[in-house]
């Protein structure tokens, strides 16, 4: 399944980042056997903003400015149950769908590959300004309990880390500062650090599923 929305282009997206936003060439895709697998530590930058008018959702770039990833969420009025996440060609990546229990919230993301998660907070009593986490589980069948693939996402003020079970840090999201004056350009604009031989898709669509949580696309 496809979505294809016409991307209309936005001003503001230069002030973000100064290259070109146009999608990667297709063909450099392809010759890669896992595209999304980080060689080394790489950075993405995401904007909170989607590049359809009259639209929520995000918009993320690779470290040269290419476009990469995208969510257009065209429910704008208020937060969806439902979300795409996609490809800079508008191919489904994840779909990722609110799940309701008497006790808590979640979300739950899955792609045609089988690779699933589900993405709940720990709910804790915790001093006022301490830090909140969130628990991501992997794997085929989601089993509540189920703790062979388990992630933490800690959240500190304007910084959030993905940590694996072990505690080994795979991602940090932090506001991106202006590589010319240093500046911060605002909550909207987000910078995404992914260590090595880490599949980049499943972490950003965990970041989706942590944003959706708290009701930003």
């Amino acid at each position: 399944m496809q979505i294809y929305n016409p991307i209309s282009p936005v001003k503001t997206m230069v002030k973000i980042y100064p290259h070109l936003a146009f999608p990667v060439d297709i063909g450099v895709v392809e010759d890669k056997i896992v595209p999304y697998l980080t060689k080394e530590q790489e950075s993405f930058t995401i904007w909170m903003k989607s590049l359809v008018f009259h639209s929520k959702g995000c918009t993320v770039f690779d470290s040269k400015g290419n476009l990469i990833y995208r969510v257009d969420n065209y429910n704008s009025k208020s937060c969806s149950n439902e979300v795409y996440f996609m490809d800079s060609y508008g191919k489904i990546l994840f779909t990722l769908r609110q799940k309701k229990s008497v006790f808590f919230k979640s979300w739950e993301g899955y792609n045609s590959t089988g690779t699933r998660f589900r993405l709940r907070k720990i709910f804790k009593i915790l001093p006022r300004n301490s830090s909140s986490s969130y628990k991501v589980v992997m794997g085929s069948r989601i089993v509540d309990g189920d703790q062979q693939s388990c992630y933490k996402i800690v959240n500190r003020g304007s910084v959030f880390a993905i940590k694996d079970g072990s505690g080994r840090l795979m991602a940090e999201v932090k506001n991106k500062l202006s590589d010319i004056s240093g500046l911060d350009l605002g909550e909207d604009v987000l910078t995404m650090m992914v260590e090595p031989q880490l599949d980049h898709s499943i972490i950003m669509g965990i970041v989706i599923a942590y944003s959706l949580t708290k009701c930003k696309l």
